[in-house]
């Protein structure tokens, strides 16, 4: 191993011990991954940051052996942030910066520096059950699933923290629209979305919509704009997957086909155990004529009509209340209910970052993760893990 590597190795070894953890892989595929965004002065530098923004003052203060000026820093850090290797934001005029996460973070930065390398190493990576333990380790997930519109109604007596125009309306400006990662990935390996020709359908919102337009990433939308574009999605038949924080830092709308949170979905036995959702669907069974179009439109088969005519039924391990069923139903048989026990995300990713941090498992919690994956798989008859 040459003096280059050794240094993405100790930024591997840096990474794995932020919030989702990138652990080392038997191939080493994640040091290919780390050359795609960073040089070896950059890699160096990145092991200096933590996952909490940070001042350059503190920073320089870890990497003052390697750079000579706070001002030498920061052009190195805005280089690193354009390639997406780490977050940026301002805080009363001071340029703050720390790591990111490769997924929700550096992977999503890549939009326009993929290639088929990339994606290729990617792949592998993901694949890995190292990586899909660390990912699926955290106290609380990245992302989380709040309901279309038209499946909500009054009576579900919805909070504003999951429902799209009030996150919206709510939200820190500026808004900014991007083509969708997962779907670009996908044609690039010669697929096409079963869902939307369209490319645009993923929103950005305060500090994230900032850096990704500082960075030429994506169009700037005003709030009239972000909703029209969210409505589209939605008569489109996609699922809403925001930041799981009460301010909103990006709203995903994502199809089973495409998208690598949904397909993780669909990998795992039980994938609401990993999941955050306030509401699951039910059919009612006396009107329900088994048409089949809930299942048609369900992005992650969690419902399904067993036989010509019979009436649906609903994998309460799988569905998510994204409501996406709700719309087509001729019958108005299906409908979302809401739990009985509201998950409030926290309200800033600062906050959601803090508790990812406090609840790390260590090598005891992925064991005990790996046999509850085993044991679930078993119990479903799901086996896609045990292939």
């Amino acid at each position: 191993m040459d003096q280059n590597d050794q240094v993405y190795v100790r930024l591997q070894q840096h990474l794995n011990d932020q919030t989702v953890g990138f652990p080392a892989t038997r191939s080493g595929v994640e040091i290919k991954i780390l050359k795609h965004i960073f040089t070896p002065e950059e890699a160096a530098i990145a092991c200096c940051l933590s996952y909490k923004y940070e001042t350059l003052d503190t920073i320089f203060s870890r990497a003052g052996g390697l750079i000579d000026s706070l001002e030498d820093l920061a052009e190195i850090l805005q280089g690193i942030q354009k390639k997406g290797g780490i977050e940026s934001k301002s805080n009363n005029g001071k340029m703050l910066y720390c790591n990111a996460p490769l997924v929700v973070g550096m992977y999503e930065y890549q939009l326009d520096r993929l290639t088929p390398e990339f994606v290729k190493d990617f792949n592998e990576y993901t694949s890995d059950k190292k990586f899909g333990l660390a990912f699926l380790s955290t106290k609380l997930p990245q992302m989380r699933t709040i309901p279309i519109a038209k499946s909500i109604h009054p009576q579900h007596n919805v909070s504003t923290f999951d429902e799209v125009s009030t996150l919206l309306e709510q939200a820190e400006p500026p808004f900014a629209v991007f083509e969708c990662i997962c779907r670009k990935k996908k044609s690039m390996e010669g697929k096409t979305c079963k869902v939307t020709e369209r490319k645009e359908t993923c929103l950005a919102v305060g500090n994230m919509a900032r850096m990704a337009l500082a960075n030429n990433m994506g169009r700037e939308l005003n709030v009239q704009e972000a909703l029209a574009l969210i409505e589209e999605n939605q008569k489109q038949g996609m699922v809403l997957q925001p930041s799981n924080t009460g301010k909103a830092e990006f709203i995903c709308s994502c199809c089973g086909c495409c998208c690598g949170m949904l397909r993780v979905h669909k990998a795992l036995p039980k994938p609401l155990d990993y999941w955050a959702s306030n509401f699951y669907a039910a059919v009612d069974q006396d009107t329900c004529v088994g048409c089949g179009a809930c299942e048609q439109s369900c992005q992650v088969n969690a419902v399904r009509v067993p036989a010509k005519k019979q009436p649906a039924v609903v994998d309460l391990n799988r569905c998510l209340g994204c409501g996406v069923c709700v719309p087509g139903c001729p019958t108005e048989s299906i409908t979302l209910v809401k739990k009985p026990v509201e998950l409030k995300p926290p309200q800033t990713l600062e906050e959601l970052r803090e508790i990812l941090m406090a609840a790390k498992n260590g090598r005891l919690g992925k064991l005990k993760l790996t046999g509850k994956l085993v044991v679930d798989s078993v119990s479903t008859g799901h086996l896609n893990l045990l292939k």
